[in-house]
């Protein structure tokens, strides 16, 4: 089979496609395939993971279990933790990690892994694509030479006269555009970016791309594809950072700022709304600027405005503790020995995704400040050992009325839609209020501090 994969193969039927990574990008790519009709197999290390899938189960909140079950029955769908299988599949997708260490400089251990796991197991004109955000260069400098390897080359060409270069195995750059909890954008309606290690590995990955999305939109190679990716949400870090250093100058001039923002929004041309939190969440906006201006330094090239960006927005978190320690000490409380409810952990409202939640880090500074915390997540019954944090002490408290009213202060750190804010603003001594949650409530607004 492998001597008949040509590009225009993988616009065909009956595909054996390999997932490696099964979390909230993996997941609902390989789902999406299995819905036109592929056999896709799901390959994660965690194998408690596996088994779910396997028992058609979903660890994820907006995937229903029913979704994995009907393919896992109709055999369209299985996952395992035996890298091996690779050997037996048409096309093999990367959507694993890319976190930063500890310097905040970026980490492709997980990526590395997965193509020294990849490379014993590489066909003849199998198809790989890396997913995973990452610098402009990655899928080339890294990935590339590893997979070489075992033997067979991927010829790195992008001129007009590589058309049809010769190529062992086709490699491809594919950002993933994943929003958790978007009901109006799912993968089916999102457009998808395609860049190629040459033209037929391009093409190769565009086909198979066409089957699951709305519309492929190809460029010239993998390192524009990866450079794609970044400017979409380098984007939205800078306008982000933008209105968080906005808000903190109409506090001080007695300004709302989401009163500021709505009334932008209503000029139809030229703008877009962006809104302030207590900082970034989520895999990609927290991490990709610094992704960037890392890779901005072999070439000599200071990125300041992205870094200013990421210095505005990871101070907020430091600006919503001092919100809090000021409401404290206007009522003669410090933060230490004060008992202090944070609502919501997650990364942004109505999703069970912790991935940089800025709320870890609200948690770590009171914790550090001498705080007794407690927290309350609907989607988050108890907190476990993360890469920077360990709350694994922690279990979601109920929101009882008599609860509400023994805490000093309440932070809503995210805005979930389940959230009664009259009750809790009518219970509560104190509200420290970093998402703008309790606009609508109109009694008791003295108790309400917004930061």
């Amino acid at each position: 089979m492998g001597a008949e994969r040509k590009p225009d193969f993988f616009a065909g039927k009956d595909l054996k496609i390999g997932i490696i990574g099964c979390g909230y990008v993996g997941l609902p790519l390989a789902l999406r395939f299995s819905d036109v009709g592929h056999h896709v197999t799901g390959f994660d290390v965690d194998k408690s993971k596996v088994d779910k899938l396997n028992a058609g189960e979903s660890y994820i909140q907006h995937i229903p279990a029913e979704k994995i079950r009907v393919h896992v029955e109709a055999k369209r769908f299985d996952a395992t933790t035996d890298f091996a299988r690779l050997r037996g599949m048409d096309a093999v997708l990367i959507c694993v990690p890319t976190p930063l260490d500890e310097r905040r400089e970026p980490d492709l251990t997980y990526v590395e892994k997965t193509a020294r796991s990849i490379t014993p197991n590489l066909e003849r004109t199998q198809l790989i694509v890396l997913e995973s955000t990452t610098y402009p260069g990655t899928t080339e400098e890294l990935v590339l030479p590893i997979l070489e390897k075992g033997g067979l080359r991927c010829p790195a060409a992008a001129d007009a006269g590589a058309e049809h270069v010769a190529t062992d195995f086709y490699l491809a750059f594919s950002p993933e555009r994943e929003d958790p909890g978007n009901k109006q954008y799912g993968l089916a309606q999102i457009p998808k970016i395609v860049g190629g290690v040459n033209p037929p590995s391009g093409r190769a990955a565009a086909a198979l791309y066409a089957q699951i999305v709305s519309r492929v939109v190809p460029v010239s190679c993998t390192r524009a594809a990866e450079m794609v990716k970044l400017l979409e949400n380098i984007f939205r870090c800078v306008n982000i950072a933008l209105v968080n250093e906005l808000k903190q100058l109409c506090l001080r001039m007695g300004l709302d700022i989401w009163e500021i923002i709505d009334g932008a929004a209503t000029k139809p041309f030229g703008f877009m709304p962006f809104y302030p939190g207590p900082g970034l969440g989520g895999h990609c906006i927290p991490v990709d600027p610094y992704y960037l201006s890392w890779k901005a330094r072999e070439y000599d090239f200071a990125a300041r405005f992205i870094e200013l960006a990421g210095e505005v927005n990871t101070a907020m978190p430091y600006h919503v503790i001092e919100a809090v320690a000021t409401a404290l000490n206007e009522r003669q409380k410090s933060i230490k020995g004060s008992k202090v409810l944070l609502l919501g952990v997650a990364y942004k409202k109505d999703v069970d995704d912790l991935r940089e939640s800025p709320s870890l880090k609200l948690l770590e500074l009171l914790a550090q400040r001498g705080a007794a915390l407690d927290y309350n997540d609907p989607y988050f019954p108890a907190l476990h050992k993360m890469r920077h944090y360990d709350f694994s002490n922690l279990r979601s408290v109920p929101l009882a009325p008599d609860r509400l009213a023994s805490y000093d202060c309440v932070l809503i750190a995210t805005d979930h839609s389940s959230y009664d804010y009259e009750a809790i603003v009518r219970h509560a001594k104190l509200i420290v209020d970093s998402r703008n949650a309790t606009r609508r409530v109109e009694q008791h607004r003295e108790k309400i501090v917004l930061c």
